[in-house]
């Protein structure tokens, strides 16, 4: 059960939390910066939509799929924060070297290198955030504010690199600035390190009896499933951003600036939207999917700025979804000794499941629009009955 706001250990854990918010700030800055314009980049250096679709997918892959193996390390070996600065420093390392670069093979693979540093990150970051919760009012609360922090970075690094392009003409240029928040990130990692070195005691005492042998329950399986059909059918930015440059539905200073909006619109509603999920449940997550499921026509069917804008903020919204909600709800499935685990396992088949999506998305893309909407839509609606039965389940508990 989620302890009073009264707890004594609220205000440290809430000072957690908020340094947490202030490192991921800078490292999506960095990362999301870079990656409002990868589609327009990749195709300047020969790729085409479908090998975009295929390299993001395939980072999405090893960037989900990988922490199951970092989660279950992390669990097994209670190593915290020696595992998640390993991942920052691959991270940040990755973006800025994609100034260097010059044909999509190289690119490619500082893109999929960067996702490999999120993926041994997150697993103990979330485990630690997710302790923290247990004093200051809500898993929805805590992973709101986390994706606040996240977002507003994922605006500001879009509109620095629109800055750059917009004096420069450069992606290099624009990639090499992205250098200064890699390192401010790394910065306020060390130093998070070093102000809670043992973050994962700030668990409430009745959950610290040992579950180490504890099966996952099936309501985490069928919520896998749910979550899966709702990463299988959201595109990336990158493609949406490949159909705008490619159409002429935008000037390339816009698309990353696009790309800002989404993110505030995820930042700027993630405190919101978790503190409803805390407060109503699962019908939260179901009205959220059907809304943001109608990005797809507006922003691959209606070549409009306005259409492009009020897509991109449906995007924006489901991506807040995709990276608050979403994990927020694993937290109180699973026993605390297993929730590295359970976070690293139901994000490796979420990232199955995106890659999936992506690979097919972009093949479609490629032979038809119209099909690529309609699957973007069927897929992430059958994701609704797998919700409502988990709903039902969570509340007959």
């Amino acid at each position: 059960m989620i302890q009073e706001r009264t707890s004594p250990r609220a205000r440290p854990a809430m000072r957690f939390v908020l340094l947490v918010g202030i490192l991921s700030f800078f490292a999506d800055c960095t990362y999301e910066g870079a990656r409002g314009v990868l589609g327009p980049y990749l195709s300047t250096v020969g790729a085409s939509a479908t090998i975009i679709g295929v390299v993001m997918g395939l980072g999405e892959l090893l960037g989900y799929g990988l922490r199951a193996v970092s989660g279950a390390v992390a669990d097994f070996s209670r190593r915290f924060w020696p595992i998640t600065i390993v991942g920052y420093v691959v991270q940040m390392a990755s973006v800025p070297a994609l100034a260097l670069t010059h044909d999509w093979r190289s690119a490619a693979l500082l893109v999929i290198a960067e996702r490999v540093g999120k993926a041994i990150r997150n697993p103990p970051r979330d485990v630690m955030l997710a302790n923290a919760a247990q004093h200051i009012g809500g898993y929805g609360w805590v992973f709101g504010i986390h994706e606040a922090f996240d977002q507003f970075g994922a605006m500001v690094g879009p509109l620095v690199v629109a800055a750059v392009l917009a004096q420069r003409g450069s992606y290099h240029a624009a990639f090499a600035v992205l250098a200064v928040p890699a390192a401010l990130n790394l910065l306020f990692v060390f130093l998070a390190r070093l102000l809670y070195p043992t973050p994962e005691e700030m668990k409430t005492a009745d959950q610290r009896s040992s579950h180490a042998t504890q099966r996952f329950p099936s309501v985490f399986w069928l919520y896998v499933v749910g979550a899966g059909l709702v990463a299988a059918g959201f595109a990336d930015y990158p493609i949406i951003a490949f159909h705008w440059a490619r159409g002429g539905v935008l000037g390339s200073e816009w698309i990353p600036i696009f790309y800002a909006v989404a993110m505030a619109v995820s930042g700027g509603g993630s405190l919101l939207l978790g503190r409803l999920f805390d407060r109503y449940g699962f019908v939260v997550l179901i009205g959220l999917t059907c809304i943001s499921a109608l990005f797809a026509p507006l922003v691959f069917l209606v070549d409009h700025f306005v259409a492009a804008l009020l897509g991109v903020a449906l995007w924006g919204l489901g991506m807040g979804v995709h990276e608050s909600i979403i994990p927020a709800a694993v937290a109180p499935m699973i026993a605390a000794e297993r929730r590295a685990s359970a976070f690293g396992a139901f994000t490796a088949l979420y990232g199955v499941c995106w890659f999936a999506g992506s690979a097919v998305i972009g093949w479609l893309y490629d032979r038809s629009i119209v099909a690529t909407v309609v699957f973007c839509l069927l897929v992430q609606a059958a994701a609704i009955p797998a919700f409502l039965i988990v709903r039902r389940k969570l509340e007959t508990k």
